[in-house]
């Protein structure tokens, strides 16, 4: 019996959850993409990856220079 009240209960849990997944506003595909694209052209500027960095050193993923001392490699 406390089996069935336990599943019951958990069955319970699972339609809530699903009511109040149901119950989100959703954004159509067509709409997201559009906003998307928008954000992208306003912010194309800033972009790093589409313009390159104005020096080798503002890049922050640039590989970073190593020294040898004695044959030991510090990085």
């Amino acid at each position: 019996m406390d089996m069935q009240l336990s599943n019951v209960q958990q069955q319970r849990l699972v339609v809530e959850q699903l009511q109040r997944q149901a119950s989100i506003a959703r954004t159509p595909v067509s709409e997201a993409v559009k906003e998307i694209k928008e954000f992208i052209s306003q912010h194309e500027q800033e972009d790093y990856l589409l313009i390159g960095f104005s020096s080798q050193r503002a890049n922050p993923f640039r590989e970073k220079p190593s020294c040898d001392i004695l044959g030991f490699k510090i990085l």
